[in-house]
């Protein structure tokens, strides 16, 4: 059975119970990581989970709170002898600063280093990302600072999974969403790039989701009471707050 762990909730300030918001879609044969912050290494182990079965990485945009464990999960994975591909998903804008990041360590020179793979996504919406006997993914363009994509995930069950990213409200996230069986979608906070959590039920309710999980909201001294309310005000489904290692099964 697939299912999806959450290794981070928090928004880009994170706390030591909530890490920066990214997470694992876990198959019998494929493991893809969403976003990669913090210590990946150590975060998979955290949440029980080998790191040499990571198969594919998806970076979303290219902000720090979504980029800033690639560099290091890559050296680690290096030097504990990882010699099987990754394979790595993103906009052309997103994969450009990767790679230019890696560069600034000079990744090139590392001996025997495995085979990284990227794949340069283009910003139409419902564009395939990968499938497999696991799960299909497709992605889509959201409303951000920066270029950014949301992503849409089946399962052989027909389960659907719809992740919203960063973004403000927009049509694109509520097409990528319809009828989906769980909905994580953003709720920092009605501001430039982003949504509060009753903009976020708006959308749910637009997109006919059944259930929802609020992640990338304000934690630690800027946390607030009250967005599961918030978004249920507008949004007749179930709503729940995602919290680190929380796991979703489908």
């Amino acid at each position: 059975m697939a299912k999806v762990i959450i290794l981070g909730s928090s928004n880009a300030v994170p706390t030591s119970e909530g890490e920066n918001t990214h997470m694992l879609v876990a198959g019998k044969k494929r493991m893809l990581l969403i976003d990669c912050v913090s210590n990946p290494i150590v975060r998979l182990e955290k949440a029980g989970v080998d790191f040499n079965n990571l198969t594919d990485i998806i970076v979303t945009h290219f902000h720090p709170d979504h980029v800033s464990g690639i560099p290091l999960l890559l050296m680690d994975m290096w030097l504990l002898g990882r010699n099987k591909p990754l394979n790595i998903y993103g906009l052309h804008y997103t994969l450009e600063r990767v790679e230019t990041m890696l560069n600034l360590y000079n990744w090139s020179e590392w001996p025997h280093f495995f085979p990284v793979v990227f794949y340069r996504l283009p910003s139409d919406e419902m564009t395939e990302v990968l499938s497999c006997d696991d799960f299909t993914v497709h992605a889509s363009p959201v409303h951000h600072m920066i270029p950014n994509i949301g992503l849409r995930i089946q399962f052989p069950n027909q389960k659907v999974l719809a992740y919203s990213c960063d973004t403000e409200p927009c049509d694109e996230v509520v097409r990528l969403s319809a009828n989906a069986d769980v909905l994580i979608h953003e709720a920092t906070g009605e501001s430039t790039g982003h949504s509060s959590a009753k903009q976020a039920g708006e959308i749910g309710a637009k997109a006919e989701a059944k259930k929802m999980f609020l992640i990338h909201y304000p934690t630690g001294r800027f946390a607030r009471s009250g967005l599961v309310e918030e978004a249920k005000s507008v949004f007749d489904g179930e709503v729940e707050l995602a919290k680190d290692f929380m796991q979703i099964e489908f």
